[in-house]
């Protein structure tokens, strides 16, 4: 399977990483300077963090698209391709000479896949738009912190979405191709797969319920939120149902009298008095140490965890890693979530910018 993928940043690098490590040759297409994604940090061994964690397993192909011979290298490319993904801006792929209406007339079982902002058409489609904008356009931020401001997401969600969305969108097609023959169109925007996680959100503010920004804690759960261990341990919990709650007063907070008191027997009653309620917890959590905590809410099997920040996640016990080869060495990071019973999987190489390019050129630039 041969995945062509014109692509930048995070998003598509995304959804070509997904192909790559199910096992598709990937050729990843480059500036001569690179994908700009090169030089968001330098973390890992003066490598990118974010080029190193989406890039792995591909090849990198350096072409100036505005060259008569790197546009026919590209063409030719594309006469064997099975995938076509890019991530240029709205109608840059058609300006360069791509159009994908010809390329589907050209190239039928070609699957071609166009990430973006807000997509190819509409109001707002010539907009540039990063991780951070459609965390505010979609909503997204105005539900995320505390009640004193909205908050960015820690990490690129938009991005993620909209390149997981494509990877599932691709593979569908590829699926359907098997019974028809016929490749596809596919076009997939950052606000579309945010605005779909946004449903419940909006759901409830039009049915006159607007959710509020209360950091870690549920809108409409109690207790659901972060509580303080004796020593200086962060300590979430979930208490899911009014049975568990009865469990978390009798056998975690010792209150007996509690666990059968009305004024906190559901769920409505304790947001009531959220204060109230989240204020018993604290009593009993503040006066325990982690270890022991940690060990009762286990043995009572009550939801908990602990709010880990990265230095913590790094040493954490349940989590699994891989190792990739990159221009300046070796890096381990998270593994990929999906595991198969027997098949373990390689992962390749971050490439070095253009690193491929000579082979690729010998083997795909038309003869004469």
């Amino acid at each position: 399977m041969l995945v062509v993928s014109l692509e930048q940043a995070v998003a598509a690098p995304m959804t070509s990483c997904r192909l790559a490590d199910a096992g598709a040759r990937v050729i990843k297409i480059e500036r001569a300077e690179g994908d700009f994604a090169r030089g968001y940090d330098h973390a890992v061994n003066g490598e990118s963090s974010y080029f190193t964690w989406l890039n792995r397993g591909k090849e990198s192909l350096v072409l100036d698209l505005t060259q008569p011979n790197d546009k026919a290298l590209l063409a030719a490319m594309l006469a064997r391709a099975d995938v076509l993904v890019q991530n240029l801006k709205p109608g840059a792929v058609a300006k360069l000479g791509f159009p994908v209406d010809r390329l589907r007339r050209e190239h039928p079982r070609l699957v071609i896949c166009s990430i973006s902002g807000y997509g190819e058409d509409g109001p707002y489609a010539a907009r540039k738009a990063y991780d951070m904008l459609i965390q505010a356009e979609a909503g997204l931020a105005s539900i995320t912190g505390g009640p004193e401001a909205p908050a960015r997401v820690g990490v690129s969600v938009c991005d993620i979405a909209a390149g997981m969305n494509a990877y599932e969108a691709i593979l569908e097609a590829l699926i359907a191709r098997e019974r028809s023959g016929d490749g596809a169109a596919i076009s997939i925007s950052m606000f579309d797969a945010m605005a779909d996680w946004m449903a419940v959100p909006l759901m409830q503010q039009e049915g006159g319920m607007p959710p509020k920004r209360i950091g870690l804690a549920h809108t409409s759960i109690a207790p659901y939120g972060v509580f303080k261990t004796r020593d200086g341990a962060d300590i979430l919990i979930s208490i899911q149902s009014d049975r568990e709650w009865r469990v978390l007063a009798e056998k975690v907070l010792g209150d007996r009298a509690l666990a059968a008191d009305p004024a906190f027997a559901t769920n409505v009653e304790r947001v009531r008095r959220r204060a109230e309620t989240d204020a018993k917890v604290q009593a009993m959590f503040g006066a325990t140490d982690e270890a022991a905590l940690t060990k009762l809410l286990a043995a009572t099997d009550i939801a908990f965890a602990r709010v880990n920040d990265p230095a913590l996640l790094a040493v954490h016990p349940h989590l699994r890693r891989i190792e990739v080869g990159t221009p300046s060495g070796p890096v381990s990071y998270p593994a990929p979530a999906a595991r198969r019973d027997g098949e373990p999987r390689r992962y390749g190489a971050v490439p070095a910018i253009g690193e491929h390019s000579a082979a690729i050129r010998a083997e795909f630039m038309p003869k004469g």
